[in-house]
């Protein structure tokens, strides 16, 4: 398994980069997200994912460890090859595609080429709890003050011993709901009666 690849950009587009390393100049198959993040850049160091078929061997690069993890998971799923990854990962960042996910955000996964409804759902299904469980992440974007209400009531249901996945749920669910939530005792008793 090539991890990384560190060297200078002897070609670079949209769909791909040529980077030297070693005398060897390697072909390395990126989104437009891992392009637009080394566009000026004239060396680099690129995280790679190589992908083995009977007939091929295909290098994928990425700027981010979030977008490589991404990618990885991505390929687990049924109906989805690193093409269809790759598109995915152009069409939406990591984050924007892990918030779709968690948030079972269809019409998001909708607007990619090569991606139905029914993909759609089955990367939904089949990613949320892996999401969830490896990140520990807010689905929902929101304001440093609410991150912060969260971050604190989060830390508060779990020293009262409730799941933290269980807790993360509920909060989101919450968030979601009821925009206007000002304080973290407020954010707690709606996660009380949530999680009891």
């Amino acid at each position: 398994m090539i991890s990384y690849v560190k060297g200078a950009i002897t070609f670079k587009s949209p769909t791909h980069v040529v980077v030297e390393a070693g005398g060897i100049g390697y072909h390395i198959n990126i989104s437009l997200n891992t392009y637009a993040q080394i566009e000026k850049l004239e060396s680099v160091k690129i995280l790679t994912h190589l992908h083995v078929k009977e007939d091929s061997h295909t290098l994928f690069g990425f700027a981010e460890e979030a977008e490589r993890s991404l990618f990885i998971l991505l390929l687990s799923v049924s109906g989805i090859g690193p093409n269809t990854a790759r598109v995915l990962l152009s069409s939406m960042t990591a984050q924007e595609a892990r918030t779709a996910i968690i948030s079972e955000d269809v019409l998001a996964f909708k607007k990619v080429k090569g991606v139905g409804p029914k993909t759609a759902k089955r990367i939904i299904l089949d990613l949320k709890d892996k999401i969830l469980k490896d990140s520990g992440e807010s689905p929902i974007a929101l304001s440093v003050q609410d991150n912060t209400i969260r971050q604190e009531a989060l830390s508060a249901l779990v020293a009262l011993g409730f799941s933290k996945i269980h807790v993360q749920k509920a909060l989101n669910k919450i968030l979601s709901e009821n925009s206007d939530i000002k304080s973290v005792e407020e954010l707690i008793k709606l996660s009380l009666k949530q999680l009891s």
